[in-house]
Parts: structure tokens; sequence; C-alpha cells
């Protein structure tokens, strides 16, 4: 069974208090795959980039009035992520303590922006896309891989439990497509060879080393490309899902990897859904793709569809609990769904 077929979180979360969501993290994923959360709602260094300052090694990040922009030395926002990721993560330890979990094998899941994400959402000195400059690209990527490697192995020894990684790669398709918006209409960014894009993913997959999952809340996700690397997961929101995707996904699954299907709504909804209508969802996807229901069981995790820092605290709890059940009811007897 593949580790990431499990109920999970995708890594954001709402609210300021990693301790109170370590406690709900932990709680509500028990049995399942826990994760270190995201908490962008405390600003600066606490969203996905922003926790890329972090991350990445021999590489600073600064704010300018569009986001975040690459800079020679460290600073504020740099100082600000390495709090607040520390933080987070003496929250998660404490909960992890509490709980008994320390030593045992219950896995814990990371996330950090992709490489093709990062390079596109940071600016360099000149305000252009970093993703514009080749030379750019390939060094974030590989500060990105060996500051992700360290902070898997960091955790990995606090928990004294396995850590796994999830990149996350929203931009990757609009960067594939050439739909990434320049400074100004006379400086277009242009579509990012797939050729590049795939070693920059297998540069990370590599470094990081361990098990990894690519997210991806956007369509047109590029199955092909991504079975081509050695990723073990791609998760998805399945409401951007394509018919014309589902033999990529097929494919993908077929060599013998997982797919994470985000099908609990990100926010709450006017109904509260039953976990029965949940593990249906999940089986709405997987019956398209051509196989029986039992081969899929161990290769399909279960998630909200995309980051949960916009839903209420209370809400969040729920669908992670959502996605655990699901995910667990689909392992247990698919075809009694």
């Amino acid at each position: 069974m593949s580790v990431f077929a499990q109920g999970s979180g995708i890594g954001s979360w709402p609210g300021t208090s990693s301790r109170r969501a370590a406690e709900v993290v932990v709680g509500e994923l028990a049995g399942a795959l826990a994760h270190l959360v995201e908490l962008p709602a405390r600003g600066v260094g606490a969203d996905m980039l922003g926790r890329a300052a972090a991350l990445l090694i021999d590489v600073a990040l600064d704010t300018v009035p569009r986001g975040y922009r690459i800079v020679s030395r460290p600073g504020a926002v740099t100082r600000r992520a390495l709090s607040m990721l520390d933080e987070d993560m003496d929250a998660l330890e404490e909960a992890w303590e509490t709980a008994g979990l320390r030593g045992g094998d219950r896995v814990v899941k990371v996330q950090a922006p992709g490489p093709v994400t990062l390079a596109a959402g940071v600016e360099l000195g000149n305000g252009h896309r970093a993703i514009t400059d080749p030379g750019a690209v390939r060094d974030l990527a590989a500060s990105l891989a060996e500051g992700v490697a360290a902070h898997r192995a960091a955790l990995s020894r606090r928990l004294d439990t396995p850590v796994v990684v999830q990149f996350d790669e929203p931009t990757l398709a609009a960067a594939l497509g050439g739909r990434l918006t320049g400074v100004t209409a006379m400086n277009p960014v242009p579509s990012l060879d797939e050729a590049v894009a795939e070693a920059l993913l297998k540069t990370c997959v590599e470094v990081v080393g361990g098990d990894v999952a690519l997210h991806s809340c956007a369509p047109d996700v590029p199955w092909e490309m991504l079975g081509r690397t050695d990723i073990d997961a791609v998760s998805i929101d399945v409401s951007r899902l394509r018919a014309a995707e589902l033999d990529g996904v097929a494919a993908f699954v077929e060599s013998g990897r997982t797919v994470v299907l985000g099908v609990v709504d990100s926010s709450a909804p006017e109904r509260r859904p039953s976990v029965e209508e949940v593990a249906a969802r999940v089986v709405g996807v997987t019956d398209r793709l051509g196989f029986g229901r039992s081969p899929l069981r161990g290769r399909v995790g279960v998630t909200p569809a995309c980051g949960l820092a916009g839903a209420t605290e209370q809400w969040a709890r729920i669908a992670v609990g959502l996605a655990r059940d699901a995910a667990e009811a689909f392992t247990q007897d698919p075809d009694a769904i």
C-alpha cells in the first residue's frame, strides 16, 4: 500500500495558532497521513512561497509589492519565515509526543512549492519572473531540493518517524502552456519546455529522497510527463479533472503509483456530506479509469479539493476527518461503496 493512499490534508490551514492546528491534524488524521500545516493568515513568510524563504539554501527572498523577490542576502523575511517554520515544527513535535507517536511507523507529510511554481512565483532583481532566466531556474531548483531534503530529515529526527514530501505545483500547467503573464504586455513569459520541467522535478525527487508526491489544484495536469519522473503520487482537485486527462490518470496508476483525489469541499458547503457521499465521489472518479475497484486498493488517497486556509477551523477539522474516513472505506472494501 502506498503511503499516500490514505486520508490527508493538502497543507494550508485556517487560523494563526500552530499548536491548535497541530493538535487537530494529529488527532483527526489518526491512522492516516498527518501533515505539517501552513498558516497563511500569519502573513508574510507563512504562505506557500513564503515558506520557501525558510527552506532555500544560499538563496534569500524579500518582499516587493507584487510578492517575493530574490535578494543577495537574508533579511527580515527569511528570519520571519524560519521562525514560523520552527514554531510549526515545535507544535507538531509537541502534539506528536502527547499522542505517544514518537518512534512509531506513522508517517508525516511536509509540503513545499515545487520548482516550477517557485520559479514562476518569485521575481529576479529586474522585476521579471525568475522562470524567464534558465540559470535562475536551475539555481532555485537546486537550492529548493537541498533545503527540502534537510527539512524532511530534520523533522524526521525530531518526531522519530518517517517523513514524506509533497511539492505543490499549481502553476505547472500554466507555465507549460505559456499562460503566465509578464511584467508588461511587451514582456511575455515564454512557455516552459516540458523537458526542462521534467528535469527540474527529477532533480528535486532525487535529492529529497524518500516518497514524493506532487499536488496541483489546476486543470491540465501533465500526466505523461509526470509518469516519466519518479514521483510516487499525484494529488488533484477532482472538480478540475477533465475527461481528456483520464487516460493519463489511468496510465499513471497502472504504473504502480498513486492518485490522491481531492473530493472534500475546501470550505463548508450548505450541507455537510456524509462519509458515504464523499466515498461515492471517490469511486465516481475511479470507476471512469477502466479498472475494477479492488485492484486500486492501496493506490487511491483522499483529501480536500485544495488547501483549507480559507475554511473555518470547524470545517477544516471536519474536512480532514471526512477524507480520512472515505479513504479508509475505499481501502477496506471499495466494492461496497
